[in-house]
């Protein structure tokens, strides 16, 4: 990973910008890759690992921390579907790069990457305005009614229909437990999904009172890295994305340092 120090006493504003640029171009693919690849392995393993375990054999005080170990696998599956719209993942190969964010999507919940991206966009485009699909109604900002109309902004009927299908064949023909498809795949998704929306969107895009004071109309958590690392893979780092979108999510920190430099 690049490492970058910075004399901040000689190098105005501008000058930050352009080595942040650099940055994003002297980004190795292999990294992108690499985390992408981790993630996704790293989640299938963990998954296949939890339906194999007999839970009357499992101690009890272990399986809230697989829970939400699984729930950090699963943001993580969002998150790198989330670098793989701004081509962060593999910008050598647009080709590889979606594949992967698609992959990402479809593991996550079965979502469309091509309506996510189009999406993700408008987000971008008109960020927290009535036409950010990510953004409350207009009325209603308190984060549990703003979750449940972002959820069903982007939940379909064919989506449940699709996952209802999976969890018959895993327990049916595979013959994975209820209780540990319950456990393990359906509550750390769901846990996910409030995570996501929680540090990603509520905290950093939810207006303050003396308004925003960015055109991105968003905000940054200024969490310590390993907090960022944990809450969100360092979305929380939000104003620094949406100034630098192409930058991928393990750089966030080095550009959120640069930020706080200016």
């Amino acid at each position: 990973m690049t490492s970058i120090v910075f004399d901040t006493t000689t190098q105005n504003v501008a000058e930050i910008k352009q080595e942040i640029k650099q940055l994003t171009r002297k980004q190795n693919s292999a990294y992108g890759l690499l985390i992408a690849f981790g993630l996704i392995g790293l989640w299938a393993i963990s998954l296949i690992l939890l339906f194999s375990i007999h839970l009357d054999q499992f101690p009890v005080w272990l399986i809230p921390p697989a829970i939400l170990w699984q729930m950090f696998l699963y943001t993580g599956l969002f998150i790198t579907a989330h670098d793989a719209m701004h081509g962060a993942v593999y910008p050598q190969s647009a080709k590889v790069n979606h594949f992967l964010g698609a992959v990402a999507v479809t593991c996550y919940g079965l979502f469309s990457y091509r309506e996510l991206l189009e999406k993700h966009w408008l987000h971008h485009r008109y960020p927290a305005s009535d036409q950010d699909p990510d953004f409350h109604d207009g009325k209603h900002n308190h984060p549990v009614r703003w979750y449940f109309y972002f959820m069903s902004r982007y939940w379909k009927w064919k989506q449940l229909i699709g996952l209802t299908l999976v969890y018959m064949l895993l327990h049916q023909i595979l013959h994975v437990p209820q209780n540990n498809l319950t456990l393990f795949w359906v509550a750390p998704s769901v846990l996910s999904s409030v995570q996501l929306f929680y540090f990603g969107t509520f905290l950093t895009h939810n207006e303050p009172s003396e308004g925003f004071k960015n055109s991105h109309r968003a905000r940054t958590n200024p969490l310590p890295i390993f907090w960022s690392f944990i809450t969100c893979y360092h979305f929380g780092y939000h104003e620094e994305h949406h100034e630098h979108p192409l930058v991928a999510w393990w750089q966030l920190p080095t550009v959120h340092r640069l930020h706080r430099s200016c």
